[in-house]
Parts: structure tokens; C-alpha cells; sequence
């Protein structure tokens, strides 16, 4: 279905507005793939806060145009899906890589990551990035640490004393009975 200039500017600007905010896109050729296929893909996007959508590629470079993946624009081929990752880094390529593992007509042919266009190989370590929740957790576990081996090293004294202790009663009630 053809789209008029207005819906084709509508798009663009929508595509562009999404892409001045998200934190990675990648790139997939969806030939082979069954509209209940996609709608699934789709369905699972929704769910992780990912952004999907089947756009022309002169559009698609368009809409890319002045953001920080303008680098994509000439890898830009064939019949393709844009999922941009809107709050995590690394959803869209989880997205995408889960879905390839069930439907193997979904090829990944491009990642990019902070303005840098990665090859589709890269899929797997972007979509091992941590979520928001697990960088803060590691965070915490990585300040936290320094203190709390502060508090061993200053319990340490104490604890020796009661074990030394500990051990001499032991000897002397073994020597006794």
C-alpha cells in the first residue's frame, strides 16, 4: 500500500523523533516472514519497550538524518526492520535475537550502539548488556564492597580472640574429662 507525501512525512518525522531518543537500532531482513510472524515480533517489542517498524529505506534515511545513526544510512538494503531500543541499550537486540532463534528468515544485518554502526555479529554482545536494573545492582555491589570489607577487616581482631579462646577451653576441658 502506497503512502501519500503527507503520510510519508508523518513517518518520517515520527521514525526521527524515535531515533533522537533511543539508545541503540538494529537492523533485520524480514524476507520470508508471515504477517502472524511479524505481529508476534511485534507483540514481544511492545512488551520489552521497544520501538518496531518496517520503513521504506529512502525514508529510513531520512529519518535518521541529524541523529546520532545517521551511520547506518548506507548500510541500508533490501527489505528491512528497525527496532530502536527506547530505555535499555541492549533490548532491541534481545528482541530481535530471541526471535531469530525461533524464525531463522529474521537476519540481522546491522547493529548500532552510541553513534557506532556494528557489524550484525555484534547482535549477541549487545543484547548482553544489562538492563537498567542489573548496571545499578553491579553498581551498588561495587560500592558496597570496599565498605563491607572494611568491617570484616575491623571485626577480624574480635573474631580471633572468641576462636583462640574458644580453643583453649576446648583443651582444657578435653585434658579435664
Amino acid at each position: 500500500m502506497s503512502l501519500n507525501i503527507e503520510q510519508k512525512k508523518a513517518l518520517v518525522t515520527e521514525v526521527h523523533e524515535i531515533a533522537l531518543t533511543a539508545h541503540s537500532v538494529v537492523a533485520a531482513e524480514y524476507r520470508g516472514l508471515s504477517v502472524t510472524q511479524i505481529t508476534n515480533l511485534r507483540a514481544q517489542a511492545r512488551k520489552s519497550g521497544v520501538y518496531i517498524r518496517v520503513v521504506k529505506n529512502t525514508l529510513a534515511r531520512k529519518a535518521v538524518a541529524g541523529t546520532s545513526f545517521e551511520c547506518i544510512a548506507p548500510q541500508l538494503k533490501g527489505p528491512l526492520i528497525l527496532a530502536f531500543s527506547k530505555e535499555d541499550p541492549g533490548a532491541a537486540a534481545r528482541v530481535v535475537k530471541a526471535f531469530a532463534k525461533d524464525n531463522d528468515k529474521l537476519v540481522t544485518t546491522l547493529v548500532s550502539l552510541g553513534g557506532q554502526l556494528l557489524p550484525a555479529k555484534a547482535l549477541d554482545q549487545v543484547a548482553s548488556l544489562p538492563t537498567k536494573e542489573q548496571a545499578l545492582s553491579m553498581l551498588l555491589g561495587v560500592i558496597k564492597a570496599p565498605i563491607s570489607k572494611f568491617v570484616r577487616t575491623l571485626a577480624e581482631p574480635h573474631t580471633m580472640l572468641v576462636r583462640t579462646v574458644g580453643a583453649i577451653k576446648d583443651q582444657r576441658v578435653a585434658a579435664a574429662g
